[in-house]
């Protein structure tokens, strides 16, 4: 398969997780909806398999929800706007960045917001207290060249155009609309690393109403994947999702860690994802090979059998 077009970048993206995790779609969804869409790397991922009919993509941070449309539906013109506003950098690129954040906490231009994705440390949003967009640019770069950008907006929309309704709702309300022909891919923020309120995110979430609203996922039968908490070493990253929940846990390897590296210690960050009753019944159905794993823990590394 070709490469999976990109135009933003995120860090916490679920891009280099995503051919493992797409392994448990079921044929036959009519919408992938991702309530929690950061970079819609999933749906992309997805699309670019024909996995789902449609997609629903949603996005409580409003200009990043805003900015994945206008990729999608107006290419030409987001593409040209990129061009422009990375042009006018050279004189000054790191004046110019900070000019471009205050116009975009200013405006909430969704297009200045692709600037600073593309030129920011790492690609790592940060807010302040008063959710303001407040990260630094990364001074040894220039970010994404226009043409490079060029070809990932379009490819985006190549994928995702005539197909994908968009939204910057709670992600209650989005749920609300799942039906049992849909999957829901979600990817809330970390509890155990964020808590109520972090930097990196632009709003928390309740993990006592996050499980609430997946119990009622469960009463209506919705198929969903969850990416929630995850461990390096014996460490653990956030609130484990109860076993009254009845889901499939499977750890995924998302590489050594950078951060262990440093300190000398050989560390593997796992990622934890779940999977409800409803979606492991259709992989049951799908397949006479598969045999849900109960309270059960496995490596990317380990063998899986391919759904997707």
């Amino acid at each position: 398969m070709k490469s999976i077009p990109h135009p933003i970048q995120y860090q916490g993206s679920k891009r280099n997780l995503a051919t493992v995790i797409l392994r448990y779609v079921p044929k036959g969804v009519n919408c992938m909806i991702e309530p929690f869409a950061g970079s819609a790397a999933i749906s992309i991922a997805a699309a670019a398999r024909q996995l789902a009919k449609t997609y629903l993509v949603n996005d409580l941070n409003k200009p990043l929800a805003e900015l994945l449309r206008l990729i999608v539906e107006f290419p030409v013109e987001t593409a040209l706007f990129y061009e422009q506003v990375w042009n006018a950098q050279h004189d000054d690129s790191i004046e110019h960045f900070y000019r471009v954040r205050e116009d975009f906490n200013h405006t909430q231009d969704p297009r200045l917001f692709l600037y600073l994705l593309a030129r920011c440390v790492k690609g790592s949003v940060r807010y302040n207290s008063n959710g303001l967009f407040n990260q630094s640019p990364d001074k040894r770069r220039f970010g994404t060249r226009p043409e490079t950008m060029r070809t990932n907006i379009f490819g985006v929309s190549a994928l995702l155009k005539g197909k994908t309704r968009f939204s910057s709702l709670d992600y209650k309300a989005v749920l609300a609309t799942a039906q049992t022909s849909d999957l829901v891919y979600m990817d809330p923020p970390y509890q155990g690393v964020c808590g109520d309120k972090d930097s990196r995110y632009f709003s928390g979430i309740s993990h006592t109403d996050f499980v609430a609203a997946l119990e009622d996922l469960n009463a209506k039968g919705i198929s969903y994947i969850v990416s929630y908490d995850g461990r390096r070493g014996d460490k653990i990253f956030g609130e484990l999702l109860p076993t009254s929940l009845d889901l499939t846990h499977i750890e995924l390897d998302a590489g050594r860690s950078s951060q262990s590296t440093l300190l000398g210690r050989d560390e593997v960050t796992y990622e934890s994802l779940y999977l409800s009753q409803a979606l492991t019944d259709k992989l049951a159905h799908k397949s006479a090979d598969y045999h849900p794993p109960r309270a059960q823990q496995f490596a990317l590394l380990e063998p899986a059998a391919h759904y997707a």
